[in-house]
């Protein structure tokens, strides 16, 4: 069963949101709205990009990947089509897996089917963004409340310092493209 996600964007090869070069879907749709938000642009929840995983990884999967980091918006909130990438990813694809979400890593554990979403997490990073206590060392991640949950070895915290807070991506036609922990002007 290939159900649909609906992605607010994709960058086919990143190395500031994971480690390694790794494929990167936003999720389109956020109720927590946090002030300061990197991805303002991501919190309606309003169809933007609907696609399959298996549309996703033909059509942006490059050679050398390491993994897929999945971001929002946040993607726990469409629990069916997240679980069925992160099943895709793994099994037919062989990458890790890291989701960032705001919501806490308590309050998902009490769903049945997050439980089944985690058996194909690598790395969760919790936690609502708080602008007040943005990371200003090099952790991937927006702020310091934000923590770590590793559900396999293939990664530590020390994989997720970053030489950088943020990556500029020039795309095919000029398209530029910001992503990454810091917001860049």
């Amino acid at each position: 069963m290939n159900i649909l996600i609906n992605a607010h964007s994709i960058i086919p090869s990143s190395r500031i949101n994971g480690p390694g070069k790794r494929i990167v879907v936003f999720f389109q749709g956020c109720a927590r709205r946090c002030p300061g938000c990197f991805n303002p642009a991501t919190h309606p929840f309003r169809k933007v990009y609907p696609c399959s995983p298996d549309m996703l990884f033909k059509d942006f999967l490059r050679p050398g990947t390491e993994g897929i980091t999945v971001s929002g918006g946040d993607p726990f909130y469409q629990k069916r089509g997240l679980l069925n990438l992160l099943k895709i990813a793994k099994e037919d694809y062989g990458l890790s897996t890291v989701v960032y979400t705001g919501f806490n890593y308590e309050e998902l554990r009490r769903s049945i089917l997050c439980k089944s979403i985690f058996e194909f997490v690598d790395v969760l990073v919790d936690g609502r963004y708080e602008d007040s206590l943005r990371e200003t060392t090099l952790l991937a991640r927006g702020s310091t409340n934000q923590r770590f949950y590793f559900f396999s070895n293939n990664y530590g915290e020390e994989d997720f310092y970053m030489p950088a807070r943020a990556e500029i991506i020039v795309g095919r036609g000029g398209t530029v493209t910001t992503t990454g922990f810091s917001k860049v002007a």
